[in-house]
């Protein structure tokens, strides 16, 4: 099985809400806020629900990166809107969200090994760099 493969089966199983706890992208902003307190004052005055549907989507940009080795115009308005020119969120904290991701994806994948956790991070990963990238060039 392909590390895209394995990437696809994981995300299915964690988008599977089990009754009593909250949706995945829900937990991973729970686990991210707490995470730092930079990452707290970045989201203040920020609609979580709002944040969240928008998450969902920039995810997709991510993937599709990934997939087509191209930019599409949704990751592309993200990495510029959060340049230092904008909201300057600073490329340290890419990782610390992936960080945060991985985590939540060992809470809800009940099949997580350490096949699945690469599998994320070679999938994140080129959308990721394409983010940091673009904090000092957007």
């Amino acid at each position: 099985m392909s590390f895209e493969e394995i990437f696809d089966a994981s995300y299915k199983r964690v988008l599977q809400t089990r009754p009593g706890t909250p949706e995945f992208f829900e937990a991973f902003y729970r686990r991210f806020l707490m995470s730092s307190p930079e990452v707290r004052a970045l989201f203040r005055n920020t609609d979580m629900a709002v944040q969240r549907r928008m998450l969902k989507k920039s995810f997709f940009s991510l993937v599709a990166f990934y997939a087509s080795d191209s930019v599409d115009d949704v990751l592309h308005r993200i990495a510029c809107l959060h340049s230092a020119r904008h909201l300057n969120v600073e490329p340290h904290l890419y990782d610390l969200w992936l960080e945060c991701l991985i985590d939540t994806v060992r809470v809800y994948d009940q099949e997580c090994s350490d096949d699945v956790e690469l599998a994320w991070r070679l999938v994140l990963s080129p959308g990721i760099t394409y983010m940091k990238f673009g904090y000092d060039h957007f």
